[in-house]
């Protein structure tokens, strides 16, 4: 048995050995646990992205010590008027402006910038009301799908970009069925207005849009128009074909005619003499052609056209072309306007709002146009067009007017309408067209931008 000598230490195994295993069961779970720190590429940001980062800086930072958070002031150059001195207008510096017009000058020549154009300004002014106020951002439309921005940056540099979009020449096909009318299901459909009316004049010459057009009825409407990439519509075509309840209209220029006609599958024209009513739309005939009761003499008389119930402003159209002969007041007719067309027939139009734009004795008028507006003036009981037809100065009812219709294309004219048939055919089958879109720029004198600082 060992004696125990107290000039020795004593030795304690445990202890070691359980720090000795502790140590070394750290050291391999840190070894399969630890990883040295890697940093993660960021994946790139889009366009958006990066002008959505530099408008939150821009807004952040934009308002310099005593002055108020920047305001949208847009303007518009007067005649006689500079770039420069209409800066100028949104009340900051002469220096801030002359700064402003020598920076835009980096993309275009300021001296070419006409009267009329429009850019928005972002001023900020003094939170006192004393001073002058500070420029801290420009936008500029130089075309259809392109703008320049000038901003200041945090140092009070000015920064001058040019931002352009990808735009697109579509072909649309749009297809679908009349709901509440033709023309809120077309626009639903993302046809514009033109498109709309266009569409409305020619179904106009074989219906009435009001009563022949039922819901369910299908449509179809071919037109081109620019898109950028963003969605928004920069400009838009002709209508190129339109079908609704079996007629078919396609859109071709015949050799020698300085404008286009729309024409059946087979070639012939379809532009009637007439149009069936002046309105494309209106909520009912309310008094037919013949003897009725006057609404305000209570006396029995002869009506001698056709009444059509519309809410005033109602754009009424020349349902032919043809000459302005009056468009003046006349008695209980109020605004009154009558127009000659050929064959011996003209159009009269009573109780008006007003007249279309330009319209005046003498003046020609094509088929589709607005000439007035929908009224209550005269001898009336509320606003409503009283429509009258003569036929070699006797008045006829306007709901027997038969017309015939145009003449039928041949040869070498046909072969080539034949040509443009195959074409917009094919478009309609495949649901459209898209190819890339040759733009001009909208403002004279531009030039590659440069950065400006």
């Amino acid at each position: 048995m060992a004696q125990f000598d107290p000039r020795r230490q004593p030795m304690r195994l445990a202890p070691h050995a359980f720090t000795a295993l502790a140590a070394v069961s750290v050291a391999l779970l840190a070894g399969r646990v630890y990883q040295p720190a890697r940093a993660e590429e960021a994946p790139p940001l889009t366009q958006a992205q990066i002008d959505t980062l530099e408008a939150q800086a821009f807004a952040a930072a934009a308002a310099p010590a005593g002055l108020t958070a920047p305001e949208a002031v847009p303007v518009q150059i007067r005649r006689g008027e500079t770039f420069e001195q209409a800066v100028r207008r949104t009340g900051v510096s002469d220096q801030d402006a002359s700064a402003v017009a020598a920076t835009v000058a980096n993309a275009l020549d300021v001296n070419q910038i006409r009267a009329g154009l429009r850019f928005e300004t972002a001023i900020s002014r003094p939170r006192g009301g004393l001073g002058e106020a500070r420029l801290v951002g420009l936008t500029m439309r130089t075309g259809p799908a392109s703008q320049l921005t000038v901003s200041r940056s945090f140092d009070g540099a000015l920064r001058l970009r040019a931002l352009e979009e990808k735009v697109t020449h579509e072909t649309m096909v749009l297809k679908g069925d009349v709901e509440r009318s033709l023309s809120a299901s077309a626009r639903e459909l993302g046809a514009t207005a033109s498109i709309v009316r266009a569409a409305s004049r020619l179904f106009a010459t074989k219906f009435d849009m009001q009563r022949d057009v039922r819901s369910s009825d299908e449509f179809t409407l071919v037109f081109d128009r620019d898109v950028t990439e963003a969605g928004r519509t920069v400009s838009v075509g002709e209508l190129l074909y339109a079908q609704l309840r079996g007629q078919t209209f396609y859109r071709f220029t015949p050799a020698g005619s300085k404008t286009a006609q729309y024409f059946d599958a087979s070639g012939k024209n379809l532009r009637s003499a007439m149009m069936r009513t002046p309105l494309q739309s209106f909520r009912r005939v309310s008094s037919g052609f013949g003897v009725r009761r006057h609404p305000i003499s209570g006396y029995r008389k002869m009506h001698q056209g056709i009444d059509f119930a519309a809410g005033t402003g109602t754009p009424v159209v020349a349902p032919a072309d043809g000459v302005v002969v009056e468009a003046r007041r006349w008695g209980g007719y109020g605004n009154w306007l009558r127009i000659r067309h050929a064959n011996g027939l003209e159009s009269g139009y009573g109780h008006l709002s007003r007249y279309g734009s330009g319209i005046r004795a003498g003046q020609r008028v094509s088929q589709g146009q607005i000439v007035a507006y929908v009224g209550s003036t005269g001898a009336s009981t509320g606003p409503h067009l009283h429509y009258e037809i003569w036929r070699n100065g006797q008045r006829i009812n306007p709901a027997g007017i038969r017309t015939t219709e145009g003449t039928e294309l041949k040869g070498a004219d046909l072969a080539a309408f034949r040509a443009e048939k195959a074409r917009i055919d094919r478009i309609i089958a495949s649901g459209g067209e898209r190819k890339p879109a040759q733009l001009q720029p909208a403002v004279e004198g531009l030039r590659p931008a440069q950065t400006a600082e």
